[in-house]
């Protein structure tokens, strides 16, 4: 199950899991669209891997299967 990470790790902007605009790679980096398709480039600045649309958790499974609520955030951004 996905972690659902709360923000971007660039920018910190808020990504809600139940909401669409979130790119993760294989290990779950996270990071908004603007970052994403932006400074990234489509790339992980971490592991070089590919970014793609997170999916969303639908909101009457998020009582069940919580969000993650640890914020990641690259010192100085990625610019």
């Amino acid at each position: 199950m996905l972690e659902m990470r709360p923000s971007c790790e660039c920018c910190d902007a808020d990504l809600p899991p139940d909401q669409s605009g979130a790119f993760i790679c294989s290990f779950e980096c996270t990071f908004c669209q603007s970052c994403a398709e932006g400074a990234l480039d489509g790339l992980c600045p971490n592991c070089r891997g590919s970014l793609v649309a997170r999916p969303t958790r639908a909101v009457p499974l998020l009582v069940k299967y919580p969000a993650s609520t640890q914020r990641i955030v690259k010192p100085g951004g990625c610019a």
